[in-house]
């Protein structure tokens, strides 16, 4: 019996810009098989939606509040609400937002 597909968005704040996140963010969903993307916010954040299993969405969203080596994440928000979706299957990195 397989984990039912959940998405979920989150908003991700601290020195998460300019360190690599969000192509460390795609390799490990990737690696966890889960579509979505990843994009900067002008404010600093970075946004993310992941697509996938509820365990390993779940498991996705505690990496991100370790990140990358050189970023320092602050807080990992949920964003409540409908988040838009990714279609392609993939996970992609979106334009700044």
């Amino acid at each position: 019996m397989s984990e039912p597909t959940i998405t979920k968005q989150v908003l991700i704040s601290g020195q998460v810009q300019g360190v690599g996140f969000r192509a460390w963010t795609q390799d490990e969903a990737e690696l966890r098989g889960l579509s979505g993307w990843v994009r900067n916010r002008r404010d600093g954040s970075v946004e993310a939606l992941f697509v996938g299993p509820s365990d390993l969405v779940a498991e996705m969203i505690e990496t991100c509040r370790k990140g990358p080596r050189h970023s320092r994440v602050e807080t990992v928000e949920m964003i409540y609400g409908e988040g838009e979706t990714s279609t392609s299957g993939r996970f992609q990195i979106l334009p700044t937002a």
